[in-house]
C-alpha cells in the first residue's frame, strides 16, 4: 500500500512537472513571437524612417570631437578626406570616425609610453638612460602606426568580404531583371533579400537605392558604388551598367553574360588556390617530415658504428 501511494506521488510530481514544462514552453514559444513580431515592425519602422531620410547629416555632433576636428590636421580638407574614405572602406562611417581616431591615435601614444615610464618606476631594477628613452619611443612609434595598419586590414577584409558576396547578388539580380523589375527595384528588392546573408552588399544596394531616390543620375550612383566598395568586380559591373544603359542594349541579358563570367572567374580562383597547395606543403615536408625519415634511415648505421667501430678504434689507439 505504501509502495503504491509513492507511485502515485511520484507519478502527480512527473505529471505536475511535464504540464509546467509545458505550459512554460508555450508561453515562452508566444513570447519568442511576439517579439520577434515587434522587432520586425520595428525593423520596418526604422526601414521607413531610413529611407525617409534619404540626405545624411554629415556633421560632428560632438562638441569636443568638433573641436578637435576644427583645430587639428583635420582640418585639412584634403588629409581628412583621405582619411574618411580609409575609415569608409573599413566600414565606419560616421562623420565622428575621423576625430575618433585622431584621438585614439594620439591617445594611445602618449598613454603607453607614460604607462611605460610608471612601469618602469616600480621594478626594482628599472630602466634608465637610452634603453628607458628607446623603449619609450619605440612604444609611441608603433602606437602611431598599429591603428592605421589595423584599419587597413579591416579595410582589405572588408573587400575581401564584398568580393565573395557580390555573385551570389549577382545572381539575384539577373532573376529579379529577368523577372521584370527595373533596375532600381532590383537593387532594392536584392538588397533586401541578403540583408542577412551577405550585410555589407546589401548595404551598398541601399545606398544606390538611397541615391537614386536623391536624385541622382544612375551612372553618378553606379559610379559611386564602384569608388565605395574598391573591387575591381563591383567596379566593372557599375562600368558595365553604365555603357548598357547607353548604349540601349537589354540589361537582362548584359548582367547574365556578367553573371556567367563570374562564376567562371570564382571557379579559375578556386583551381589557382588548389594548385598552391602542394606548393605550400612542401614548406612542413622539407622542414618537419623529411629530417625524421633521414634520422630514421640513418639511426641503426650509426648504432653500428658506435657499437662496433668506435670501440675498434679505442682498441687500436691502446694498443
Amino acid at each position: 500500500m505504501n509502495d503504491l501511494i509513492v507511485i502515485f506521488v511520484e507519478f502527480a510530481i512527473f505529471a505536475l512537472v511535464v504540464g509546467m514544462t509545458v505550459v512554460v514552453g508555450r508561453r515562452l514559444q508566444t513570447a519568442a513571437l511576439t517579439g520577434r513580431r515587434l522587432r520586425g515592425e520595428a525593423k520596418r519602422e526604422a526601414g521607413v524612417s531610413k529611407r525617409a531620410s534619404i540626405v545624411r547629416d554629415l556633421r560632428v555632433k560632438n562638441p569636443l570631437l568638433a573641436w578637435i576636428q576644427s583645430s587639428s590636421s583635420l582640418k585639412d580638407d584634403a588629409d581628412r578626406s583621405k582619411l574618411e574614405k580609409s575609415l569608409r572602406d573599413a566600414g565606419f562611417e560616421s562623420p565622428s570616425a575621423p576625430a575618433l581616431f585622431f584621438v585614439i591615435r594620439f591617445g594611445l601614444a602618449i598613454g603607453l609610453p607614460f604607462l611605460f615610464l610608471i612601469g618602469q618606476s616600480f621594478r626594482s631594477h628599472p630602466m634608465v638612460g637610452l634603453p628607458l628613452i628607446f623603449g619609450a619611443l619605440f612604444l609611441c612609434g608603433i602606437s602611431l602606426i598599429l591603428p592605421q595598419a589595423a584599419v587597413d586590414r579591416m579595410a582589405q577584409g572588408r573587400r575581401d568580404a564584398l568580393e565573395r558576396e557580390f555573385p551570389d547578388a549577382l545572381d539575384l539580380m539577373v532573376v529579379c531583371v529577368e523577372a521584370g523589375l527595373g533596375i532600381e527595384a532590383a537593387f532594392i528588392r536584392v538588397g533586401e533579400e541578403v540583408h542577412e546573408s551577405h550585410p555589407r552588399i546589401s548595404q551598398e544596394f541601399e545606398k544606390v537605392s538611397h541615391e537614386l531616390r536623391a536624385g541622382r543620375t544612375r551612372a553618378e550612383a553606379l559610379r559611386n558604388l564602384g569608388t565605395r566598395t574598391g573591387v575591381d568586380a563591383v567596379n566593372s559591373f557599375a562600368t558595365l551598367l553604365i555603357q548598357t544603359d547607353a548604349l540601349g542594349a537589354s540589361i537582362g541579358q548584359t548582367l547574365r553574360i556578367y553573371s556567367q563570367e563570374m562564376r567562371e572567374t570564382r571557379f579559375l580562383k578556386a583551381e589557382e588556390k588548389a594548385m598552391r597547395i602542394p606548393v605550400l606543403m612542401t614548406i612542413p615536408l622539407v622542414a618537419c617530415i623529411l629530417p625524421v625519415i633521414i634520422t630514421a634511415l640513418l639511426l641503426p648505421a650509426i648504432i653500428d658504428v658506435i657499437r662496433t667501430l668506435m670501440p675498434a678504434l679505442n682498441h687500436t689507439g691502446h694498443g
